[in-house]
């Protein structure tokens, strides 16, 4: 694969993993905050379906591409730049995973309170913190990757 179609890949790939991740959690901050629970349904399934028709697919193909450009490009992993995207890619995965099974509890709570006819108690509200605390310092990480990856 020529060099031009392997960084369009690359490139396109993070453009996906950080535009879905960040308006997910703009989607989903808002709809939180009406208190409308329907919404909040909604919001929840649709942020669900993102990742794992967006964001998990660009999650693989991003190391993939990675190493087809290193490879192609002569790159060693001991490079200071690629070494420190490693290690931010790697700290943004896990806590992306743990905002996923957050995503899941999230989803679940709100379809329950839907069935019940009740309001979503301070539990699920918890989760929404430890979800946007997750996701920022995950996005600041990729967003990271991505100005190491242009200015080296």
């Amino acid at each position: 694969m020529s060099y031009e179609m392997l960084i369009f890949i690359h490139i396109s790939s993070v453009v996906l993993l950080l535009g879905v991740g960040g308006g997910s959690a703009f989607y989903k901050f808002m709809s939180d905050r009406s208190g409308n629970l329907e919404v909040i349904v909604h919001t929840n399934k649709m942020v669900v379906l993102a990742d794992w028709l967006f964001t998990t697919p660009s999650a693989i193909i991003q190391p993939i591409s990675g190493l087809m450009l290193m490879n192609l490009m002569n790159i060693s992993f001991t490079e200071p730049w690629l070494l420190a995207s490693i290690i931010l890619y790697a700290f943004a995965g896990i806590l992306w995973l743990v905002a996923v099974y957050l995503q899941l509890l999230m989803k679940k709570m709100a379809l329950e309170a839907k069935v019940q006819n009740i309001f979503l108690d301070e539990a699920y509200f918890k989760l929404v913190k430890y979800w946007i605390v997750l996701g920022f310092f995950s996005f600041v990480a990729m967003a990271g990757i991505f100005v190491l990856m242009v200015f080296n």
